[in-house]
């Protein structure tokens, strides 16, 4: 039983340097304030907690495609659009957003474009009763805005290489 329990408890991640974590949490506060006052702005500010886990992805694992900028704001705007669908056709029906989670996640998959914290937009959609064009807008410009300041952050020495670049053709 002790062997298994190893399994549990090791840590995949590589030890980073401390300066390197405290950019990531510099920047991840930095682009916290800038969605922060977003969704307060347009009063849906239940969309504070995806955009967080999407900083998680943004400043602490730019590397990780999950954390690319295609990811990131198509991740988004699918999940957007399924969650805005998914309320104007079933609005009130407590199991539709469980159901636009499901569709969000299908999509992001077939598309490529998985950005995992895009899956709780539906939630937050059936939450905040907001939908349509306001939710696809903020999630729209959380997600742009985000991804411009870690571009930015990521040129700041140390530097890291964000986005990726894509592999040359043949």
């Amino acid at each position: 039983m002790r062997h298994h329990i190893r399994h549990f408890i090791h840590r995949h991640e590589q030890k980073g340097e401390t300066h390197h974590h405290l950019k990531s949490g510099i920047g991840a506060m930095v682009g916290m304030l800038s969605v922060g006052a977003l969704t307060i702005e347009t009063g849906i500010p239940l969309l504070i907690a995806p955009f967080g886990a999407s900083a998680v992805l943004l400043f602490g694992q730019p590397q990780s495609p999950l954390a690319q900028p295609a990811n990131v704001i198509g991740g988004y705007l699918l999940a957007a659009l399924i969650a805005g669908l998914a309320a104007f056709f079933f609005p009130g029906i407590w199991w539709a957003g469980a159901v636009a989670v499901g569709l969000a996640i299908a999509g992001m998959l077939l598309l490529r474009i998985t950005h995992p914290p895009a899956g709780a937009v539906p939630l937050v959609a059936f939450g905040s009763h907001l939908g349509g064009l306001t939710l696809f807008t903020v999630v729209f410009l959380g997600g742009v805005l985000l991804v411009a300041i870690a571009v930015v952050h990521h040129f700041i020495p140390p530097r890291l290489q964000y986005p990726l670049r894509a592999p040359e053709a043949p």
